[in-house]
This record gives C-alpha cells, structure tokens and sequence, in this order.
C-alpha cells in the first residue's frame, strides 16, 4: 500500500546507500502565469518549498525558478512529460495523468479540490435550497474547464457539463451560458472579490475523492524521490497539518465554506489508480469536515 508506513519509507530512503546527495544542487522549475496570476499558487510553492527544505540534509541545496510561460494544464503536463520547461506540476490526478508523468503520491491540500461549492449569479439563488435534490442538480446546467479532471468526473455522474476554458468560465456565467460553476472550498471567494453580481451558493456541495499530487517527469527519479522524502517528514513531524491548517489559502475554510450545514452529495470518481485508492485509508492525508 502506497504511504501505508510512513516510517518504513524513511527507513528505506535512509538506507538506500551511503552516497552523499548533497554535492547536487536540485533545479525545480514551474509554471507562473504573469497574465492570469492566482494568488492560490501560493500554497503550491509554499509547500514545495518546505519540503524541498526539510530535505536538504540527504538532498543538498535547491533552486526554485518560477517559468513566466502561458499555458493551460493540459499544455503544461505535455511540456512536463517532454523534459521542457519545467521540472514540476500539480494538478488533480487520474490514472491518465499518473500514465504520464510520475505522481508523488501524497495529497497536497488533503483532499479539498473534492468538495465542491458553487459560485452562482445572486439572482440564481431561487434554483438551489435546502430541498435540492441530486437529480434537480443533475438537470441544471454547470460550468467547469476544458481537460479539468472534474468535468470527467462530473459527466461519469451524469451532469450538464458545459465546458470552455479555465480563464474564460467566470465571464460565461455570468453571460448565462451556465447556472453553476462548482469550486473547491477554498476557491470562490478570491474568484469572485471583485464581482458584485456573484455570490457563493448557500445550501449545497458536492463530494467526491480527488487528490491533488505533485508530478515530475518519469525520468526525473532524483525529484520524485526528494520530494516523496520530505513530504513524509512533514508529515511524521505533524508539520504538514500545521501547514493547511495556518496557511492563508487553506486556514478556517471549513468554517467561512459552513460544510457542517450543507446538503452533501458524494459522487463517484472513476478516474482513480489503484495507488491513489490505497491513499484514501490513511486519515492523517484528509480533510475532517467535523
């Protein structure tokens, strides 16, 4: 079971051999969009950072080197996959994508991009209360990005998924060409700051199992193995909680999301590997709603 011992993996990456690593310095390169800036990368880097840090001891030192280059997610895995450009994504993950590239099988943000809560027109509140049911979900039409891991998962279930480009499905719903775009917990509110005629749905999320992980190139095992490393740390060192719980994109969103008094519906997600399913038993790596 992929992480089921965390200890036994730090055993085994102390023991591997007597080689120093530290002579290397590891370059890590990503993607930052300078036209589109989102302020939830943060929370990426940040926690990239810390484990690239915790690792210096066994790794050596590091260079992070942000990459200035437009592309959508599916642009950037391909450059990923090809060894251009960059050294690392994250991404919600599938078995096609873990085909792909070489997923760090550690949930970044504990499972948050599974819960999902609605930015709505505020003259649309009326189609969503308290007595929605799944299947009235089902017949209203939603928003979600071209190659999103989510727009799979949200078909599989059955829903009216119009689909358009990740910078682009802000401006049309507000144009009407859906009623609903679904959000992980954390995002709405910095999407939506700025726009008075948005709201936050009130009554209603959706659940689902959707890890986000870090990838690398397949080649690349000098990365995947210092990062496997230093997420185990912090997460034996309790660190790791530390860090969503007191990070600004991820602190008190249970609270300000009010997941305790919504209507849930858990859905499906049939794009999970079997590594990834073995993940979901390890409560340390999740969420806790109550």
């Amino acid at each position: 079971m992929v992480l089921s011992n965390i200890r036994q993996l730090l055993i085994t990456m102390a023991l591997i051999s007597n080689f120093s690593f530290a002579t290397e310095i590891d370059l890590v390169r990503y993607v930052e969009s300078k036209k589109y800036p989102d302020l939830k990368q943060s929370y990426f880097v940040d926690l990239l950072t810390l484990a690239l840090e915790v690792s210096k001891s066994r790794y050596g030192d590091y260079k992070l080197q942000p990459v200035n280059i437009e592309m959508a997610q599916a642009r950037t895995s391909m450059m990923l996959q090809r060894e251009e450009y960059i050294d690392l994504t994250w991404r919600m993950t599938s078995q096609t994508l873990e085909n792909k590239l070489q997923a760090i099988y550690f949930p970044i943000l504990k499972g948050l991009m599974g819960y999902r809560i609605f930015i709505i027109p505020k003259n649309k509140q009326h189609l969503f209360n308290k007595k929605t049911s799944l299947a009235d979900l089902k017949k209203i039409d939603l928003g979600q990005g071209h190659n999103w891991a989510d727009s799979d998962i949200l078909l599989a279930n059955n829903f009216q998924v119009v689909k358009g480009n990740d910078v682009s499905l802000i401006k049309m719903l507000k144009k009407g060409r859906f009623s609903y775009f679904p959000r992980a917990l954390h995002e709405p509110w910095l999407e939506i700051s700025d726009d008075e005629g948005l709201t936050v749905e009130k009554y209603l999320m959706l659940q689902y199992p959707a890890p986000t992980f870090f990838f690398v190139n397949k080649h690349n095992e000098r990365l995947q193995q210092r990062l496997s490393f230093g997420l185990a740390l912090l997460l034996e060192s309790g660190q790791f909680e530390q860090f969503f719980l007191n990070h600004r994109i991820t602190s008190g969103i249970l609270s300000k999301a009010n997941v305790n008094n919504r209507t849930s519906f858990p859905l499906r997600n049939p794009l999970l590997s079997d590594k990834t399913k073995a993940l979901l038993t390890d409560e340390r790596l999740w969420i806790k709603l109550k």
